[in-house]
């Protein structure tokens, strides 16, 4: 496949750390992931944290963090081309290597100076892990119907946690863990959705059932026994109370695009196999390549994955340059994921039975790139905030 593409003219700017992360995953990763069992499970956690710290070490992980955090002050566009180069590479220890749903949340960035010392520049050093703690049994994308509540004590001195929460990544290894949850007054007056910090070992709040995802993720619920927090515990403080929704709208749009960004990658390196395996298999004295149904898999692949690129590039642009509309990364997330679950299927179906064997690329990134659709937001949810802005409904 060429390497000149239209989405090329985005993406002069940051190259140069592009091409030092790509090598540092080829050089130091690619050696390590080919020590993994082939079914594509989780890596082991301790794996996981090396290439973490490695990674932070190096000025990749939390790359968008300011330097005065521990971070290097890439400007969005950069982390979503690494993010774009990690899903590229086809190595599977690559996304540990930028910071995902167990990293730094910009969440965080609004805390307390003594939660940004505590929390957040441990998390951009790679030294610790987080989750987020925000779906329920019945409220998943409907964060406004939360049951899981905060109380303030009698004394109003500290906050009392109770409820349920579901699916949550990570907590299995997390260090810490944000808590959304609908925060009352000692009278019961509904202060609204405040985000709490605390960490895993608090008392009273237990793991209770472990999933797993398609392609080995492991996801948990986790149970909240009247946890009892300190007055300090609310993300920004007293001034972080009810405003949970409204800090975290930043975090779900950048959110979303890392995950359109990553989503590219990996539908890009699906591409990329296909026309490999289309220019080698032959079928009936030719090379498959040259019957036009296998082209059409191939060529509409080409085409919506660039237009996937540019619509993501473009949304970071506008981000750094300081807009920040939620139906932009809307737009870009619905986009990029549903391209990749279609041009990973297409590249398998053009592989036919190679590509359908477990231990191939193609059946991994089958499994995988399919809860692209769902995780930070399904798509239903991204068309509902898209036509908001439309003015439907």
């Amino acid at each position: 496949m060429s390497t000149t593409t239209p989405s090329s003219v985005l993406e002069t700017e940051h190259r140069e750390i592009v091409a030092a992360f790509t090598a540092f995953v080829r050089r130091e990763l690619v050696p390590l992931a080919a020590e993994l069992p082939e079914d594509g499970g989780l890596p082991p956690a301790e794996l996981r944290r090396y290439v973490r710290r490695r990674s932070a070490k190096l000025g990749f992980y939390a790359g968008d963090h300011p330097e005065e955090l521990g971070g290097s002050g890439m400007p969005l566009r950069a982390v979503v081309m690494l993010h774009h180069a990690a899903g590229r590479s086809g190595c599977p220890l690559a996304p540990y290597a930028l910071a995902g749903s167990d990293g730094p949340s910009p969440l965080l960035r609004r805390g307390t100076e003594q939660q940004i010392e505590r929390y957040l520049k441990p998390l951009v050093r790679g030294e610790a892990t987080r989750c987020l703690a925000l779906t329920e049994p019945n409220a998943g994308s409907d964060a406004f119907h939360l049951t899981t509540t905060a109380r303030r004590d009698a004394d109003g001195g500290g906050w009392v946690l109770s409820g349920r929460k579901t699916f949550v990544s990570n907590a299995g290894h997390a260090d810490f863990v944000i808590v959304v949850a609908r925060a009352v007054d000692g009278d019961g007056k509904d202060l609204g959705p405040t985000a709490f910090v605390t960490g895993m070992d608090a008392p009273r709040l237990r793991i209770g059932q472990r999933y797993e995802g398609m392609s080995g993720e492991e996801l948990y619920e986790l149970v909240l026994d009247e946890v009892r927090l300190p007055a300090d515990a609310a993300v920004g403080g007293e001034s972080g109370v009810g405003a949970a929704l409204g800090n975290g709208f930043d975090s779900l749009s950048r959110g979303r695009l890392v995950v359109a960004a990553m989503c590219n990658g990996i539908a890009e390196y699906a591409l990329e196999l296909g026309v490999a395996y289309a220019r080698e298999r032959k079928a009936f004295g030719e090379r498959i390549g040259a019957y036009q149904h296998v082209q059409e898999h191939l060529v509409s692949s080409r085409a919506e994955v660039e237009a996937a690129k540019l619509l993501t590039l473009a949304c970071a642009r506008l981000v750094d340059g300081g807009v920040e509309a939620p139906e932009n990364a809307a737009l870009a997330k619905l986009t990029s994921s549903e391209t990749a679950v279609r041009v990973v299927d297409r590249a398998l179906q053009v592989h036919g039975a190679t590509g359908w064997v477990r231990g191939h690329p193609l059946e991994f990134l089958y499994r995988y790139v399919r809860m692209m659709t769902i995780i930070e937001g399904t798509s239903e949810i991204q068309k509902v905030i898209v036509a908001r802005a439309m003015g439907l409904g």
